[in-house]
């Protein structure tokens, strides 16, 4: 039986009578209600899911343009200065709102969210970031090379790197912390 609306009125409209010709409670009609639900809610559940991921292709895109070009691997010490990096991106953007906000007046949404953000990401490096894992020079490469998708990032190896300098292998996608 179809599922999709595209299918389901394809397979009506080769029926004797037209679309246009449906009772309201059709059986045909009944399936086009159906169908046309299901691939509203199929769209929402895509578009959640991307939401979701998109943080994450995010944070991996900032280490693929923050890798100088000719690069085989970085060292142990130079990984905890670029997570730091990553998590105080929006210091400068911060410290802005915060200047052009009156005094006494609560601050912006962008400024919270900013905020919230930066908090969040320095709470998830004490326990552990999840990141590719770029000391090890397939992986770099692989970085190079990736394309912006996230399931082009199943190739990669990541792990969780706390703000003490441990290192520990993590899964793909991140779970928890695995």
């Amino acid at each position: 039986m179809p599922k999709s609306l595209q299918k389901v009125q394809k397979h009506i409209s080769k029926k004797r009578g037209a679309i246009e010709a449906l009772h309201e409670n059709s059986r045909d009609a009944k399936l086009l209600r159906r169908a046309g639900t299901r691939d509203d809610r199929v769209a929402r559940v895509s578009a959640a899911m991307a939401k979701g991921r998109q943080s994450y292709v995010d944070r991996i895109l900032y280490f693929q343009e923050s890798i100088p070009e000719g690069t085989v691997s970085l060292s142990e010490n130079d990984i905890p200065d670029l997570v730091a990096r990553y998590i105080n991106r929006s210091v400068p953007e911060i410290e802005q709102l915060q200047s052009e906000r009156r005094k006494g007046r609560p601050p912006s949404k962008r400024e919270e969210a900013l905020l919230q953000r930066t908090e969040a990401e320095n709470k998830e490096f004490k326990t552990g970031f999840w990141m590719p894992d770029l000391t090890e020079e397939d992986v770099v490469s692989a970085l190079v090379r990736w394309n912006g998708n996230w399931s082009g990032l199943s190739p990669l190896k990541f792990i969780r790197l706390t703000k003490e300098g441990g290192k520990q292998a993590s899964t793909f996608p991140p779970k928890g912390l695995s």
